[in-house]
Formats: C-alpha cells, structure tokens, sequence
C-alpha cells in the first residue's frame, strides 16, 4: 500500500460542508462548529470474516454498509449527518486500487447527506478492518436520546422488520442475486434520516436504531428510560414476502436479527398522530406496536402473541412472568 499515494487518491477536491476549514490532507481537520447546535458523534468498526463476507459482497457495497451503519446511529440521536473520518487496516493483498472501491461505497451514500471526509489513516495489518467515525449536529433540544422514554408513550418502528436478516440468508444460500428485494436491503439498506427530518418539530422522540433487533434495542430504551414495554406480534410489521417463512424462524428475524438499520422509538400518545401524519406525507412506513408501562420490579420487554405475554431479553424471546 502506498499510504501517501492513496491519500492523494482520495483527497475531496471540495467540501460540501462550509463549515469545513481545513480537510484530509493535514495533521488534523479543523471546524468551525455550527452556532446554536451541539456535536454528534459515533463511531463502527467492521472486520472481514465477521462482519462481511467478500466472497457474496463487493468492496463498494461493503463501503457503503459501514457508512449505514453510522448515519443510521445520527439519525438515532436525531441529528443531520455532516462528516467522515475513515481509518482502514488492509493485508498486504488488498491494493490501493481496491480501497478506492471501499471508498467509492462510502461516498454512494455520504453525498446523499452532503457528507464530507474530512480525515482518516491507512495502515498494513492481518485482516480488512474498516472504521468510520460520523458527526453531525443537533439542536439541544432535539436530542432522541435512549433515555427519554415515559410510561403511557407509543412505541413504533419505521419500515418492515428481519427484511436484512433474511436477505442475508438468501445471499448465503446463492440461490438469489443481487437484485433481489431482501438481499438489497442486507448489503444497500438506507438510514433513517428521513424520518428524522420529518419529525424534527416533534418536542420529545425516544429513538434507538435497528442494528441489533428490536428485542435488543427495546431493552436498552427500557433500561435507559427506567421503564417497562410491552409490543404485541400481530403488529410487528413483516413484509408479506416473508409470510411463508417457519414461526419461529419469522420472530427470529424480525425480533433479533437486526441490521435493518430502520428506527424504532417511543413519543407521547398525543404527538403520535402528528408523527404519523407527517410520516405518511413523506411515504415514511411507520407502525404503532406497543406501549410504555410501568416497570414494576425492574425494566423489562415484554411480547404478547396468542394471548400470553413473553419476557423479551436482548437476544430474544423466552418463556416468563409479568
């Protein structure tokens, strides 16, 4: 790897961005924060072999998969996307050339939010580790932070659920080609930043994004929030192209498979007809599936299906007590 060659190779020739001072190229990016708006930021790792398979998946969707994974946590802290920092670690078998595809992914997205790479680092190792760090902004009073769930909110979920989950299956199994519906959603899914755009007016939004099922994020909205949920199957929205799939393997992928990168969070019951409204003039899908109540001894989740109620840990459902 010709790590000064590369970074000449991937330099920007302009910044969306004009709070962009200095960019890649230095020791380090300067910026001139945006008067009135607090700082997000986030930060993912993906490793070869673990989190994705070169052998059904390219190096540009691979890019693009990371810098979802991201956005998808700024638009969970309801904040704009504005910046990237990218450090990658590459064997001796990956090529310049080859990175720049990795990149090419990251920019198919980023320049949908007029994002800029403003810095980053290349270096030899072992395996292809890709690491990206985001930053956006918020208004101070916008923040959807984990923890401001109330007993009494609505619970929703934007999108279809376990849609990622069972495209990636499909890819394993070869039986399907890129094109399909659901391996797209596994190797292009699209961050939720739309809905946070839409609702941006909405005083009070819990958010947590999708990536590792709705029984794991629920959990960490309940334990935050110091408060119990309770969502019910029949309304977990399932694409109907999936309808045919085993019980158990459905609830698998919709509930712990994650990935989906969708958004699922709580508001008041009154604000929930205003993000309903302003979610469907945008043709946003998003579903009503439960309710916040009181907690009880401690927080938990809580899935009713056939009229018995299930505890919901953060790998799934099992058998329990409410």
């Amino acid at each position: 790897m010709d790590e000064f060659r590369f970074i000449d190779s991937i330099k920007p020739s302009y910044y969306r961005q004009s709070s962009v001072i200095k960019g890649v190229g230095d020791d380090g990016a300067v910026i001139q924060p945006n008067i009135g708006h607090e700082l997000v930021i986030s930060t993912d790792t993906m490793v070869d072999q673990i989190h994705f398979n070169l052998n059904n998946m390219s190096l540009e969707d691979v890019g693009y998969r990371v810098m979802v994974a991201n956005i998808s946590d700024l638009a969970a802290m309801g904040s704009s996307p504005l910046y990237y920092i990218v450090n990658i670690s590459a064997p001796n078998s990956v090529t310049n050339e080859d990175l720049l595809y990795v990149y090419q992914g990251m920019n198919d997205i980023a320049s949908q939010y007029r994002m800029d790479l403003i810095g980053g680092d290349t270096t030899s190792g072992h395996d292809l580790v890709i690491s990206v760090t985001v930053f956006g902004n918020v208004s101070p009073k916008k923040k959807r932070l984990r923890s401001s769930a109330q007993i009494g909110d609505i619970v929703f979920t934007t999108g279809y659920l376990g849609e990622a989950g069972y495209g990636l299956s499909l890819l394993d199994s070869h039986k399907h080609d890129k094109l399909n519906y659901f391996v797209q959603r596994h190797i292009r899914p699209q961050p939720r930043v739309d809905f946070v755009r839409v609702t941006t007016n909405v005083n009070r939004i819990c958010l947590n994004d999708v990536s590792d099922g709705i029984s794991s994020e629920l959990n960490e909205i309940a334990n935050a929030s110091n408060v119990s949920i309770e969502i019910d199957w029949d309304k977990v929205p399932i694409h109907k192209d999936m309808n045919h799939l085993e019980h158990s393997r459905l609830k698998q992928l919709a509930l712990s498979a994650g990935e989906d990168f969708e958004l699922v969070g709580t508001c008041s019951k009154g604000d929930w007809k205003l993000v309903r409204s302003l979610c469907e003039k945008d043709d946003i899908k998003v579903t009503e599936i439960g309710k916040v109540i009181n907690r009880g001894e401690e927080p938990s989740v809580y899935l009713n299906e056939f009229g018995e109620k299930l505890s919901l840990d953060q790998s799934g459902y099992q058998h329990g007590n409410s």
